[in-house]
């Protein structure tokens, strides 16, 4: 089957809150890359907090889960088509009260916008982020039994592999670095699924997230957290992927995917 596909740039950006990078030129930022899909993850605001006629003015749809909780978590998708679908939440109250997930279609092209939950505040919250890896597994199996051609944008608080961390050696038994976090990647590649960073960067030694600690970002002390993961019959499709580690509106940086017909 021939994919009814246009080029499309698609841009993911964990802000730690829209408001602040709203403060620290996101707009300007946005209009000079001005990509087509643009997810953000830890938007950390309600509606009525995030300037959404500032993004119709500058020609963009958009689609909001916030977190219950105020000043938490929450995801956005904005686009410069109107999907054809929406969908918000995960469909597990659990998940979809912490504003976890988006999902817009876009002709053949479904594009899943997700903030994994971090594990790094302890056991309990760590049980939530395996949770949500199982949740989050069987919704994108069940999705492409219907909607093969699937991108799963967002931070995913996990390092899949050595490169992906820097000093991965001091890492064992950290939260985003445990062997039962990359198994999951693994497994989600093997299902038939392609890491676009990896897949077209073999080797390349490149990170979405630093610590505002002892000058992590500085010393480029790093770790790669956030995915453009494409399903199998996207493969042929995948044009570009690279990480804009020279935005610094956040603790992470945007990471961009560019797909093209074939």
């Amino acid at each position: 089957m021939i994919l009814k596909l246009k080029t499309m740039k698609i841009i993911s950006f964990n802000v730690n809150g829209i408001r602040s990078a709203i403060n620290k030129g996101f707009f300007e930022w946005l209009e000079k890359n001005r990509p087509d899909v643009l997810c953000v993850q830890e938007i950390k605001a309600d509606t009525s907090q995030m300037e959404l006629n500032r993004f119709e003015e500058v020609g963009y749809h958009y689609a909001i889960n916030p977190a219950e909780k105020k000043g938490y978590s929450g995801v956005a998708t904005f686009s410069l088509s109107k999907p054809d679908f929406v969908e918000i939440g995960i469909g597990n109250t659990e998940f979809d009260k912490e504003g976890r997930l988006i999902r817009t279609d876009f002709g053949e092209l479904s594009i899943i916008n997700s903030y994994f939950p971090s594990g790094t505040m302890g056991d309990v919250r760590q049980d939530v982020k395996m949770r949500y890896l199982d949740e989050i597994f069987d919704y994108l199996q069940k999705l492409k039994k219907q909607r093969p051609n699937i991108i799963l944008s967002g931070d995913f608080n996990i390092c899949h592999e050595e490169i992906d961390i820097s000093n991965p050696q001091n890492k064992k038994g950290v939260s985003g670095f445990l062997p039962e976090e990359r198994a999951w990647i693994t497994k989600l590649l093997n299902s038939g699924f392609i890491d676009t960073y990896r897949f077209l960067n073999p080797g390349v030694v490149g990170y979405s997230w630093w610590s505002y600690r002892a000058g992590a970002r500085a010393k480029n002390l790093g770790w790669r957290i956030d995915y453009h993961m494409v399903s199998l019959p996207l493969k042929e499709n995948i044009k570009t992927a690279f990480i804009q580690a020279d935005v610094y509106m956040s603790d992470h940086c945007p990471i961009f995917l560019e797909i093209e017909p074939k």
